[in-house]
């Protein structure tokens, strides 16, 4: 009490949590161990987390091949097909859409006379090709050969395997479509007393697969006919290899001896 006898008057009251006040609380919650956030909700533990879910499982089911590609067009569907003379041939040669896709630009015509003393097929014509089958450096090194070997010009019948210029060909893709056929009547056509062919893979078409077999093709084979034959490196093979010619041409020497 006052002097007075009065009772003092009461302090005022604060309003609101100061910082220093809010500062005690959390040092006592501190000094009590408690300095987290806690909620009353449950949740469980022992729940895995979405991340550790394991992986739906692969599928072992094999997906559906893919369609089969459709046989390639036939370049004539049946040897009868085929003219059964040389000089019809040689027309179908140039003009039958079937033989290049539809394309007949730049086919180039064989040349030389039926059962010509030597037929030579080589893989296709030469870029610079017109009128003439291999009027190129290829045909240069063509008639030394045939020069030295003995024949005269008008003793070779000179084809090609292919119609037109046509580097580097899918040579597997021909065959299934006929070449191999074509390329067989053509020289049952010609009847040659020797067969020269220019190339391993044009060979292959004439039955003489060179994986299989190391051996030359020494005999070709028509009906009851029997052409001796030879297969040699292709002629651009030749002209950059001049190894190549001297085994060539013993090669040739002996294939005529035989």
């Amino acid at each position: 009490m006052t002097p007075s006898g009065q009772n003092p008057p009461h302090a005022p009251r604060r309003s609101g949590i100061d910082a220093g006040d809010l500062a005690a609380a959390l040092a006592w919650w501190r000094e009590a161990g408690v300095d987290q956030d806690f909620a009353s909700e449950s949740s469980s533990w022992l729940a895995a987390r979405e991340e550790d879910k394991p992986a739906p499982p692969v599928s072992t089911v094999a997906p559906p091949p893919p369609p089969a590609s459709p046989p390639p067009e036939r370049m004539a569907a049946t040897p009868g097909d085929l003219p059964a003379d040389l000089a019809g041939f040689v027309g179908w040669w140039l003009s039958e859409p079937r033989l290049d896709g539809g394309q007949t630009a730049g086919r180039v015509a064989p040349r030389g006379k039926a059962r010509a003393a030597l037929m030579v097929l080589v893989d296709h014509p030469e870029a610079q090709d017109g009128d003439r089958l291999l009027s190129g450096p290829q045909g240069s090194l063509l008639t030394a050969i045939t020069k030295a070997a003995g024949y005269g010009e008008d003793e070779v019948y000179l084809a090609s395997a292919l119609p037109r210029h046509m580097p580097m060909p899918d040579w597997t893709a021909l065959g299934a479509s006929g070449l191999g056929e074509i390329l067989a009547h053509h020289v049952a056509l010609v009847a040659p007393q020797r067969l020269l062919v220019f190339d391993p893979l044009v060979s292959s078409l004439l039955d003489h697969d060179p994986a299989k077999s190391a051996e030359p093709l020494r005999q070709f084979y028509q009906g009851e006919a029997r052409i001796p034959g030879l297969v040699a490196p292709g002629l651009a093979s030749l002209m950059a290899w001049p190894r190549g010619k001297a085994r060539f041409w013993h090669a040739l020497l002996d294939w005529q001896a035989a």
